[in-house]
């Protein structure tokens, strides 16, 4: 079974492994919902994905990364 927009420690690690030069507190989140979409074994569609998810992801980035 693949990531769902729910396994946002799962995404982190995986984005923070494709885009280590990125400071994830400055990343827009149409390009973070871009990025997670890409993602090979993302599953869902953007339809499932709203600005609090979004949020989480990129606050939980940015925890990992501190």
């Amino acid at each position: 079974m693949g990531l769902r927009w729910t396994d946002i420690h799962e995404i982190v690690v995986e984005l923070d492994e494709l885009y280590p030069q990125v400071d994830p507190q400055f990343i827009s989140f149409p390009d973070l919902m871009s990025w997670v979409l890409k993602l090979d074994d993302f599953e869902e569609t953007e339809d499932h994905c709203g600005e609090r998810i979004l949020e989480a992801i990129q606050m939980a980035w940015i925890e990992d990364r501190e």
